[in-house]
This record gives structure tokens, C-alpha cells and sequence, in this order.
């Protein structure tokens, strides 16, 4: 198999808002990043996944793009970008850049110009349908932020399509002239030197809206090979598409390399773990280990070499993973550390989100006024209507809200966490006064130099890029696997539980350990008892080495 340095390295995900301020109007920028690229150069990670910085009217944090080749005022100009670009590849990071190629802003001039009438040379750009016999919407399909995916404009009496917000009108994939003009603006970016794109919610682009379709439709595959000839195909760039509805199969069809389609995909069926089946986000049920257990090791052997995948905890959607599966009181850094070991040993390209390598945590509210993400605004007053109790939905704001994965991040105790000298656009985490950049710098026991230690072993040892996976039987609580490569074996154990748990590995020698998150001299693994979040790797000695 063909090797590429996405495969060895590790991603951290920037979101802008949050990262850093230098102009004191409390929104992060990219001098911002830029001057913090010695501490990203100093974690160790390769490249830097940008969240969306494209001139956008911010209807969805940016992924309303309405202009792709200009820069967000707020967060600074082409100038800077261009010198984030370099000065990042002088510390050997490259800029991946989010790009949303389903759908745009309707204040894109493509969509301005669409909306003028049927025969102007942009409507066949986006997706436009009659309206049914009754006059009301053309079909049933729904738009992810509820409600109807179709939006009646009166200038031309149609409907457009929009599987996002009313704001964000789809793309037309069938028009190869759309197809081209996305193209392009791919070249755009490549030729400034940018080291790949994270594609947003890439599997709708090959819709069928007529027929129901939106996700994996017939198309899609054709789509992205075309884009791959047409673009980043012949350029060592990483490509990770976003992809809610893959199975171990239909990730091969994306990443198998043959087939000239992308790096990688983000899949998210653990994310769902803790959610109760059938239901939204919101509707919370217990995580069961064994089920978090089963399907990151279907995710690890069914893929073998036939694809690529990527590992995470966190991102700017999700909840920060110490306070939603670890301890983020008692044991918050051995927790962090547990779930860093247990994740960054998996095989697949790993992806830290800003603020987890310190241990960032939720950040409680106590009223709907103090939440600002729009899809948490929407649910609590849905559900008051329906009769929910303001604290049990603010429960569930608490423990999934996005907003949890936005406030500012923690660079020293000073106010505002040292994000920014100004009114920060969402309230800083009251816990920065602890937890924060500048304390863990300093303490050689702290998470920051645990992740720091997992990206140098990762760069150092082809045994986790590489190696087979095979999960191991014991108590539902302990997670256990081996990495085989080259005649090595390595052992990785992890207690995900607040309770000591046994682990009885009579005929496994210790050769070396490799890393932990505790003192335990580790000599015999015969009737264990692991201290709760207790995390190692070890080396071993069997008999049955591949």
C-alpha cells in the first residue's frame, strides 16, 4: 500500500471565533493563529484543519459561504491567510481548509443572479423545482434544521431546494458548467499552497431531490472522481470528507486509493452512541462501553488496508469528550489522558480539537440566556412549547449543546483567559484560571505533553500507522486491543470507568512500556487490578506475533 504523510501525522482543527484575538473585538483571527503557531509547532501536529474563513453572512457559522475565493472581514484579509499559509509550512504545518461545495450562501452572486429568473445562466446552478399539483412544496423531504428542504420564491414561482437553512440553497451537481466553476475555485486554493480541503457534508452532493435522494446517491462516486482528475488528484494534499451515513463499505468507496476519490472520511457512528436510538441529539441515554467497543473495532478491521479512517473525540459540533465520557472532575487529566492513549493507538489519521490537548471541559449555563448556538435555541423553545422542564432541557444544552466546543480557549489566567483583551463573543469557561495553555506548559505531568508524546510516537513507530487491531475479551468497562506489525505487539489497556477493574494477562511478557498516565510498575499483567482511568501501552512478548 502506497504510503502518504497524512497516514503518520496528526490534524488540529482550529475554529477561528474562538482561537485567538489580536484586534480586542472579541472574535478570533488569523494574526491570531498565526501567533500561535509555535505552541501548534511545539504539540507536534502536521497540519491545521481550518474552520470556514471564506466572506460569509454567518447564517451557520460560516458554512454559508458567499463569496469562496475572498476572506470573513472579521477574521482578516487574503493578506493574512496567505501569510498563515507560509508561516505555517516554515514550521512543517499545512492549512487544510473547510470547504463547503453542497450548498452556498443565498447571497453567493451564483444564487443573486439564479434567483433573477429561469433563464438566466446561473439557475441551473442550484436546485429548483414546480410546485406540487396542490401548489404547496414539490415533495417530503426535510430541510437538517427542520422544517420543509424547500423554499417558495416569488419572483420566478418556484421552489429551491435547501437541506440546510433557508439561506443556504443547494448546489446543482448534474450541471457540469457549476461542476467546473467549484473546480476552479479548488485550483484557486491549491495554488496558494494550502495542503488539502476537509469537505463538508460532501455525501449529499450527488441528490436526486426529485426522487427522495440525498445522501450516497448514484452520482456521488462519479462526482468526486471527476474532482479529483479536475483538481487535488496529482498534488500530495489531504482530503477527508464529512460523511454522517458511512458504513466500513461505503468509506472503502471514498478512500480505497484505486479508486482516486479522497484521503479519508470522517464517519460518526460512535458520536450516536450515547443518544437514544431513534431520537435527536438531545434525547441522552447512558454510553455502554461495549457498544463504543464494538464499533470502533468493526470501524478498525473492516476497513484494513482497503481505506483510510479518521479518528476523533471532539470537534466544533460535538461536546468536549472529558466532560461527556471521561471524569472532567477528580480524575479530568487522568481521564483526558486515558481517552488520548485509547484513541491515538487506534489506526487511522487522528484529529485534535483546540483546547483538548489542555482538557478543556463543558462550560455549564443556568438559563437559556446564556446560550448562543442557534440549534440549541431552536430545540429549548420547541420543547418548552411541548412541555418540557426548562431544566431538563437545559440538561441536555449542558451536555451536548455546541456551544460547549466554542467558548474561547484558555491560554493563561489572566482575564478572558488571555483570548482576547476585549468582550469575547461567547463567554470564556469560568475554569481558565486552572485550566489553561500557560499551567499546563509548565507541569510535565499535564495532558498538553501527553498528546505532545502520542504524536512523536505515532511519527516514530509504523506499528500505529500500520499495525492490525484486534480487540481483546474483558470486562465491559476495560477496553484492551493489540497492534500487531513486523514481528511487534503492542498491548494497550484502558479502565473507561470512576472504579478499579481487573485484567488478567497471564501470558503476556513485558517488554517495554511504552507510555501511561500513572506510576503502576508494570511487570506482570496477571490479576491486574487497574485504578480507575488507568491508561497504558506496553510492548509484549507472545508467541503468536504476525
Amino acid at each position: 500500500m502506497q504510503q502518504y504523510w497524512w497516514q503518520s501525522t496528526v490534524v488540529y482543527q482550529v475554529y477561528p471565533r474562538s482561537f485567538n484575538d489580536t484586534n480586542r473585538d472579541g472574535i478570533g483571527d488569523l494574526p491570531g493563529i498565526i501567533e500561535k503557531l509555535d505552541y501548534l509547532q511545539e504539540l507536534g501536529i502536521g497540519a491545521i484543519w481550518l474552520s470556514p474563513v471564506y466572506q460569509s453572512p454567518n447564517e451557520d457559522n460560516g458554512y454559508d459561504i458567499s463569496d469562496y475565493q475572498a476572506v470573513m472581514a472579521e477574521f482578516g484579509d487574503m493578506a493574512d491567510l496567505e501569510r498563515l499559509i507560509a508561516e505555517a509550512k516554515q514550521r512543517g504545518i499545512r492549512i487544510i481548509m473547510d470547504l463547503v461545495v453542497n450548498h452556498t450562501s443565498d447571497e453567493h452572486g451564483w444564487f443573486v443572479e439564479a434567483r433573477q429568473s429561469k433563464a438566466n445562466p446561473y439557475r441551473d446552478y442550484y436546485v429548483w423545482a414546480d410546485p406540487a399539483a396542490d401548489g404547496g412544496v414539490p415533495n417530503q423531504l426535510q430541510s437538517t434544521f427542520s422544517g420543509s428542504a424547500w423554499q417558495y420564491d416569488d419572483t420566478s414561482q418556484q421552489y429551491y431546494l435547501h437541506l440546510f437553512s433557508q439561506k443556504q440553497p443547494d448546489l446543482n451537481w448534474q450541471n457540469p458548467q457549476m461542476r467546473q466553476a467549484i473546480y476552479d475555485m479548488m485550483n484557486f486554493w491549491i495554488d496558494k499552497g494550502i495542503g488539502g480541503f476537509r469537505l463538508d457534508v460532501i455525501d449529499l452532493i450527488g441528490k436526486q431531490p426529485a426522487q427522495g435522494i440525498t445522501g450516497n446517491g448514484p452520482e456521488l462516486h462519479h462526482y468526486l472522481q471527476e474532482m479529483n482528475q479536475a483538481t487535488f488528484g496529482n498534488r500530495d494534499l489531504l482530503t477527508v470528507g464529512e460523511t454522517w451515513g458511512a458504513t466500513p463499505a461505503i468509506a472503502k468507496l471514498y478512500s480505497a486509493p484505486e479508486r482516486h476519490e479522497l484521503s479519508m472520511v470522517f464517519q460518526f457512528e460512535h458520536v450516536g452512541l450515547d443518544e437514544q436510538p431513534g431520537k435527536s441529539k438531545w434525547d441522552l441515554q447512558a454510553l455502554r462501553i461495549s457498544e463504543l467497543k464494538r464499533v470502533f473495532a468493526k470501524w478498525q478491521t473492516e476497513l484494513g488496508d482497503q481505506g483510510w479512517n479518521s479518528l476523533f473525540w471532539n470537534n466544533h459540533d460535538l461536546p468536549r469528550i472529558i466532560s461527556r465520557w471521561g471524569n472532567d472532575g477528580q480524575y479530568r487529566v487522568k481521564s483526558g489522558k486515558m481517552l488520548a492513549i485509547l484513541l491515538h493507538m487506534l489506526k487511522g489519521t487522528p484529529y485534535i480539537y483546540q483546547g483538548e490537548e489542555i482538557g478543556m471541559t463543558n462550560r455549564v449555563v443556568h438559563d437559556i440566556s446564556e446560550v448562543a448556538d442557534v440549534e440549541s435555541r431552536r430545540m429549548y423553545a420547541e420543547r418548552l412549547a411541548n412541555g418540557y422542564s426548562p431544566a431538563d432541557i437545559l440538561h441536555s444544552i449542558n451536555v451536548k449543546g455546541r456551544d460547549n466546543a466554542r467558548t474561547p480557549m484558555q491560554w493563561d489566567a489572566t482575564e478572558q483567559a488571555g483570548f482576547t483583551t476585549g468582550q469575547p463573543w461567547l463567554a470564556v469557561n469560568p475554569n481558565y484560571a486552572t485550566i489553561n495553555v500557560a499551567a499546563a506548559l509548565v507541569d510535565p505531568d499535564s495532558l498538553f505533553y501527553t498528546y505532545q508524546k502520542l504524536i512523536r510516537l505515532r511519527q516514530n513507530n509504523p506499528i500505529m500507522v500500520w499495525g492490525s487491531f484486534e480487540l481483546l475479551a474483558t470486562a465491559e468497562s476495560v477496553f484492551a486491543y493489540k497492534r500487531r506489525y513486523q514481528n511487534e505487539t503492542w498491548l494497550v489497556v484502558n479502565n473507561f470507568s470512576n472504579e478499579p477493574q481487573q485484567i488478567d494477562l497471564p501470558a503476556e511478557k513485558v517488554e517495554t512500556v511504552i507510555i501511561q498516565n500513572d506510576e503502576t510498575e508494570l511487570t506482570s499483567l496477571a490479576n491486574l487490578q487497574l485504578t480507575p482511568w488507568q491508561s497504558f501501552v506496553v510492548k509484549v512478548a507472545e508467541s503468536d506475533d504476525n
